[in-house]
């Protein structure tokens, strides 16, 4: 039986989701004003601080590790309602829960216990980073290798390259994440590494460096900078060779939570599009929500919300459910990132010329939804390209995926 309908726990993980978001991040915007990316991201400590407090972090780790043990689709609610009020803190809460990723699916189970313990004891402000994309890209990973390598020495491997984008990587004080996961090429195929704060302070201060902080158009306070890595020493392994797996798990199940911020995105532009087709008369004898046209639109923007949300639950439920090869959280990716995009540019006809108007904060919503189609795996370069791979394949079943048993 399909069924939509959600359990008990799942609306209170939405209800306390949606608590922390109105006490926390409606007004979460007006802490980072400052003229720079670093300033803006370290202006957001004390809301993650709460966050780290409300246990949001400690959920995206599992029970046996004293964890609270989200599944796919309770962390689907939980990021549409924290998308919903502030993406950058959002983004950063949900970018530590993609840094221990390769530390849960590669790790050993003393690795797990040793690491993780930060995450799940609610206090302080630990970050974790998956450090994979590099600035000239990584689209071409697999089969050209990652830029960044690594290379076995006395003591550990030695780490030489450059990252960027890696959320949460460069750390509050720009001397790296409480975690960092470092994906590298060697003689060995594709490795993670392990990177602690201690590990940086034991390595020379060349060894790691933050080299800038990227400004952006959007998701104005998250860090996402570009690092150097130069002969540092790493002295913890999460993967030799099978690296490129676990980095495959890792993204195919985030590619499902972008499904859910784009919802988010969509669903904050509903809502402020109905309500000024319902009270906005525009100079007429009613509201607009009366012409033909701008109810056309408006159906059109529920549609691709609703969707979204389907196929978002739909890419959830069949990974952890152990079925399909995450054909469905790719397709989720890319259908609801570049409906999000359309969506607003829809808000924005509604709404008209008005909409540009910076206050009217339809700008500020475009210039975030552009990125949930780039970021994360891009769709064009990584998305589609991991479907017209499957598309290919000899005995390739265009439909298993669609009724997987669940």
């Amino acid at each position: 039986m399909i069924d939509f309908t959600l359990s008990p726990t799942q609306h209170q993980i939405r209800q306390n989701a949606q608590s922390f978001a109105d006490t926390h991040l409606q007004n979460a915007h007006t802490l980072y004003t400052q003229p720079s990316a670093r300033e803006r991201f370290r202006a957001i400590q004390p809301v993650y601080r709460r966050a780290v407090e409300a246990g949001l972090v400690q959920a995206q780790v599992p029970s046996e590790y004293n964890g609270l043990g989200y599944d796919l689709i309770d962390m689907a609610l939980l990021t549409e309602e924290l998308y919903t009020a502030d993406v950058s803190v959002a983004l950063t809460i949900l970018g530590t829960g993609l840094g221990l990723s390769p530390l849960l699916l590669g790790g050993t189970d003393e690795q797990k216990r040793r690491f993780l313990a930060p995450f799940t004891n609610r206090t302080g402000v630990p970050l974790a980073s998956l450090v994979h994309s590099e600035p000239g890209g990584t689209a071409n990973a697999v089969s050209h290798g990652l830029a960044t390598k690594a290379k076995k020495v006395d003591g550990g491997w030695a780490i030489t390259g450059e990252k960027l984008w890696a959320a949460n990587s460069g750390g509050w004080d720009d001397r790296g994440a409480d975690i960092q996961c470092v994906t590298c090429s060697s003689d060995e195929g594709v490795m993670i590494l392990l990177v602690t704060r201690e590990d940086i302070a034991e390595n020379a201060t060349t060894a790691y460096k933050v080299l800038s902080h990227p400004e952006t158009i959007g998701h104005k306070a998250v860090c996402g900078p570009h690092i150097r890595f130069d002969s540092f020493i790493a002295k913890h392994v999460i993967a030799r060779g099978s690296g490129a797996q676990i980095i495959q798990g890792a993204f195919t199940a985030s590619a499902a939570l972008v499904g859910a911020m784009s919802v988010a995105l969509m669903r904050k532009c509903f809502e402020r599009t109905l309500r000024f087709a319902k009270t906005e008369t525009r100079n007429g004898r009613e509201p607009i929500i009366n012409r033909q046209s701008v109810a056309d639109l408006l159906v059109q923007m529920k549609m691709r919300c609703e969707a979204a949300r389907a196929l978002t639950w739909k890419a959830c439920a069949t990974l952890q459910s152990g079925g399909g090869d995450g054909e469905t959280a790719h397709l989720a990716k890319i259908f609801a990132s570049d409906s999000a995009v359309q969506c607003v540019v829809e808000g924005m006809n509604v709404v008209g010329v008005s909409a540009y108007q910076v206050q009217m904060q339809y700008g500020e919503l475009l210039n975030d939804a552009v990125c949930l189609p780039v970021f994360d795996g891009g769709n064009v370069g990584v998305r589609r390209r991991e479907l017209e791979a499957r598309f290919k394949l000899d005995g390739y079943s265009p439909w298993a995926a669609s009724f997987a048993k669940l």
